[in-house]
């Protein structure tokens, strides 16, 4: 497959690894929403500590800061959330494309680089 003749399917990150893209764009939304879940678990842990309750496990504080972090992640961390999704639908749509284009190879038809399609 020559780069050259794909430069103008693959959009305007030509050249650059897909993945890298994605993973450029993903990791940080996961690490944020990894990080809100860390902060408040300390912040839950903290308070139970503050009203005096000495025995309160970790755990407990972890699971209740799932339970309230990952649905406020989603709103806190829009913008970010926004970039992997878009990331990831370009990735996929870059892989059923190149999913189709085989599958006309391998049934022998000649397959051009969307050059019909745009037209």
């Amino acid at each position: 497959m020559s780069r050259g003749s794909s430069d103008d399917s693959t959009g305007e990150h030509a050249g650059r690894r897909p993945g890298n893209r994605v993973a450029v764009n993903v990791l940080p939304y996961a690490m944020a929403r990894l990080l809100l879940v860390a902060v408040l678990s300390c912040a839950i842990y903290g308070v139970a500590r503050l009203l005096g309750v000495t025995e309160f496990p970790i755990v407990v504080a972890v699971l209740f800061a799932l339970v309230i972090g990952m649905p406020l992640g989603i709103w806190v961390f829009g913008p970010l959330r926004r970039r992997a999704t878009a990331a990831l639908a370009v990735a996929g749509e870059r892989r059923r494309r190149e999913r189709e284009q085989l599958q006309a190879r391998l049934r022998g038809e000649v397959v051009t680089d969307q050059a019909s399609e745009e037209g």
